[in-house]
């Protein structure tokens, strides 16, 4: 490669904390990335080493010694992105940045961690049986697509990446299966390969003098923590007959992608400090994905949405889009807060979260004769069918305790005696829901209502509680508190847990999952989608209990979890099965495919609602509910190639010295190109002036030949204007482009965003896109 060797792929340059003594600069670890590989894409032992060899010799220069060098850098990214990850101070670092070949220096950052019944539901079955019609038919049920997560590994024993049926790993596949020490972990027919990352992880845990024990668990692919198992089997999983959780939620479980090959990617370890997924181990583990042959990229995890060139997860996509790989990632749980949503390059597939129509419903029955219906998924029942005293955690509060602390059952903050014997009543925030009825039991309590405060609205959730429990919703909350404070005597029962589904309306939104607008790019509409993230049964981990709490000794070997990190492997599991059935669409293609045949109605032929039971917006569906059976033929797409990616970036503000972060070639910014212009599925203007806006786009027809017609819902105060209103298609692969003119109105116009949407129809495929406007 060479000092002067510009144009490539970009590096990355993680370094961690390190505590010196008082008399030193503090070390840290940062990104930093270079100019290009001047190899290609098939580099020898010999040109790797090269590499290597230059970031020693780059990074010598400042330290005095490349044996210094040597000590400093724990990760040297030669393949794809040309970087390496180092151990300096902010000096050094600062003097590296000055380099004429360095693109850009940045601290690593930690990131953290963003299932039976959700196939039947998004209809590509219908009780156990694969109708006709099913995008699993027609794609062979992913057959031989690879999707790969980075995550807290994968539990190799789990049934669910069983081999039994499978034939020989494909030729092209070139990764390995990286074990443990004496841990016995095993790749096979399914689960085809494993590697572990951990370098960024312990130079961070030195960083900030934590404590950690270096045992075998830190040396090895397999899951300690479930996480990893649940998301790739979510994507990828093989069917699992009779898989439930302690009984509950029984089925055969199974990935969206059932017949594809998986491997995983460990970047996660134990919390350190808010950081259990740190840049450099992130930027490791895609350069990996890259060389080793993957289709498909599942990442559940994510941090605060950041500007691109500073955002190492953003550029290692970046690149393994480049190589044809389709990045699908978690918006973030940091909702029902606008401005929350995380992985926002418009690379990534950013997925949101919503419920399916099952429920894991306890009753709740309180003395004035009301019943109200919760979520459980303990295995407990109560010890007699009579009614229990019932008490709040302020009513039961400990003398050196705060009634809001009680309220929230926080440790050490109620009174056995007040507790023993009676159902608790805790509200929802501050600490998990699990610990929650944890600090009920250990105060002896027989039963326990976990009530919603008002911003978790309708979302509730079902829990391994340790004892009999109910979750109810925000309103029904109030009820439980307006009784208790409207008797001297209350009294109520708990029923146990029953699976039930057709439950109405489904979906609806997970006031937990990331809102738009997009802080980076407000003209790049964020999340792109929404699908199943709330109660999700899959594999798991039997290296620690379902609950994740140290005393709980019970193991599961499927477990049930909510979050945007359960989303997110859904549609990774049905991008799997794109994969294999257009095998020569772009990853762009394949997006578009799951925006445009996305839904925005709910089982009840209704507009999708938020937890609250307000209508919610695509700031948190994005394109709408994910419909794979339509996604297999979604007759137009809006594609995009890898220069239109760097074309926005011009758009957005990056120079060409910027660009070399992204491109493996010099790229010339067009003056002509706008943001305007970009061919993105969804539409957001972030300023609607008194002009008007005109936007173009491109659609390429998939279908047969055919005639569109464009129909509009234009936003509330906005004049909307298609040209032309028909597209006249003679042949497949055919593209035509249109405008799109946009035009306030003179009177009324609102100050916040308003929604709307286009449709191109001709009579059997709908391409809807969501239009997002601002004045």
């Amino acid at each position: 490669m060479g000092h002067c060797v510009l144009s490539s792929i970009l590096l990355s340059i993680l370094l961690f904390s390190l505590l010196q003594s008082p008399t030193q600069a503090a070390k840290k670890s940062y990104i930093v990335y270079l100019g290009a590989h001047s190899h290609g894409l098939n580099p020898t032992v010999a040109d790797l080493e090269s590499v290597t060899t230059s970031h020693y010799s780059l990074l010598g220069s400042y330290l005095g010694s490349e044996e210094k060098a040597k000590e400093a850098i724990f990760y040297s990214y030669n393949r794809y992105i040309n970087g390496f990850a180092a151990v300096l101070d902010e000096a050094e670092a600062s003097e590296i940045a000055k380099h004429p070949d360095v693109i850009s220096v940045f601290l690593n950052k930690g990131r953290r961690l963003y299932t039976t019944r959700s196939w039947e539901f998004l209809n590509v079955e219908s009780n156990g049986v694969v109708p006709r019609y099913s995008i699993w038919k027609k794609a062979r049920y992913g057959e031989d697509t690879i999707i790969a997560n980075l995550d807290t590994g994968v539990w190799p024993e789990s049934k669910s990446f069983s081999d039994r049926g499978f034939g020989p790993i494909p030729k092209r596949w070139r990764g390995i299966c990286q074990g443990g020490i004496k841990d016995k972990f095993r790749c096979n027919r399914k689960l085809i390969g494993a590697r572990y990352f951990n370098k960024g992880y312990i130079q961070y845990a030195k960083s900030v003098n934590a404590t950690f024990s270096p045992d075998s668990t830190l040396y090895t692919a397999r899951d300690n923590e479930g996480h990893g198992s649940h998301t790739l089997s979510t994507a990828g999983g093989n069917f699992v007959t009779g898989a439930n959780v302690l009984g509950s939620g029984n089925g055969t479980a199974k990935g969206g992608s059932p017949k594809a090959r998986v491997a995983a990617y460990k970047v996660c370890w134990p919390l350190i400090n808010d950081a259990e997924c740190l840049d450099a181990d992130i930027i490791a583990g895609i350069e990996a994905a890259i060389a080793d042959g993957v289709d498909v990229l599942s990442i559940s995890l994510g941090g605060g949405a950041e500007e691109f060139l500073r955002d190492g997860l953003a550029v290692g996509a970046f690149h393994a889009v480049s190589n044809g790989i389709v990045v699908v990632a978690s918006a973030g749980n940091s909702g029902p807060n606008p401005s929350t949503v995380s992985n926002v390059a418009p690379w990534f597939v950013t997925v949101g979260a919503s419920t399916i129509d099952r429920e894991f419903t306890s009753f709740v029955a309180l003395g004035n004769r009301k019943h109200l219906k919760g979520q459980s998924l303990s295995s407990f029942s109560l010890p007699s069918q009579k009614f229990y005293p019932l008490i709040s955690g302020s009513q039961a509060k400990a003398a050196n305790a705060s009634a809001s602390d009680a309220l929230l059952c926080e440790r050490g903050t109620l009174d056995p005696k007040k507790v023993k014997g009676k159902i608790l009543v805790c509200l929802r925030g501050v600490t998990a829901r699990i610990e929650k009825g944890q600090q009920a039991a250990l105060a002896g309590a027989v039963g326990f209502i976990l009530a919603n405060d008002e911003a978790n609205g309708n979302d509730i959730s079902a829990d391994l509680h340790f004892l009999p429990a109910s979750h109810v919703n925000y309103t029904d909350g109030q009820l439980v508190f307006a009784y208790l404070n409207s008797t001297k005597t209350p009294v109520a029962y708990l029923t146990r847990s029953k699976t039930r589904v057709n439950v109405k309306p489904s979906p609806f939104m997970a006031s937990f999952s990331s809102r738009g607008p997009n802080l980076v790019e407000p003209a790049i509409l964020k999340p792109d989608i929404t699908a199943p993230g709330v109660n999700i049964i899959a594999a798991y981990t039997e290296a620690t209990s379902p609950s994740g709490l140290d005393f709980d000794k019970r193991r599961v070997s499927y477990n049930v979890e909510s979050g945007t990190s359960m989303s997110c492997p859904h549609v990774s599991g049905v991008v799997g099965l794109l994969k294999t059935l257009h095998p020569d669409w772009s990853p762009a293609a394949i997006k578009s495919a799951i925006m445009t045949s996305a839904t925005t109605r709910d089982d009840n032929k209704e507009q999708l609602l938020d937890a609250s039971k307000e209508q919610a917006t695509p700031f948190a569906y994005g394109s709408g509910h994910i419909q794979p059976n339509r996604a297999a033929d979604p007759g137009l797409i809006y594609d995009l190639t890898i220069d239109d990616y760097l074309n926005f970036l011009c758009a957005h503000g990056y120079n060409a010295r910027q660009l070399k972060l992204f491109s493996k070639k010099p790229h010339r910014c067009l003056k002509s190109f706008t943001l305007a212009n970009f061919n993105y599925p969804s539409i957001s203007v972030p300023s609607l002036g008194s002009r008007p806006v005109i936007l173009t786009r491109r659609v390429k027809n998939v279908g047969p030949p055919g005639t569109y017609k464009a129909s509009v819902r234009p936003p509330v105060g906005v004049t909307v204007y298609v040209k032309p209103t028909f597209l006249k298609f003679n042949k497949t692969g055919e593209e035509k482009s249109f405008s799109i003119v946009l035009k306030a109105n003179v009177a009324g116009n609102p100050e916040d965003y308003v929604f709307g949407q286009l449709n191109w129809s001709d009579g059997k495929h709908y391409v809807r896109s969501p239009i997002a406007v601002k004045f």
